[in-house]
C-alpha cells in the first residue's frame, strides 16, 4: 500500500517545476529546515555577485549624485 507521503510526492512531481520547488521549500520548512526566502537561478546569483563587487569598488552613484540629477530634471 502506498503511503500518504509517497502519494503527495508523486502528485507534486506532476506539477510545474516552479510549483514543485515551492512545495519542496514548504515541506522542508515544516520539517524544521530553514530555507532561503528567495531561490535564485545561477544567472541571478552571478548577477548579484557582480553587483556586490561593483558596490565594493564604488561603481554606483552616490546619494548626492542621484539627488543632483533629480534636481536637474525637476524631480
Amino acid at each position: 500500500m502506498e503511503s500518504l507521503l509517497e502519494r503527495a510526492v508523486e502528485t507534486a512531481r506532476g506539477l510545474p517545476r516552479e510549483v514543485q520547488d515551492d512545495f519542496a521549500i514548504l515541506m522542508l520548512q515544516l520539517l524544521g529546515e530553514d530555507q532561503p526566502t528567495i531561490m535564485m537561478t545561477p544567472e541571478e546569483e552571478a548577477s548579484f555577485d557582480e553587483s556586490l563587487e561593483q558596490e565594493t569598488r564604488g561603481a554606483f552613484a552616490t546619494d548626492q549624485q542621484v539627488l543632483a540629477i533629480w534636481a536637474k530634471h525637476g524631480l
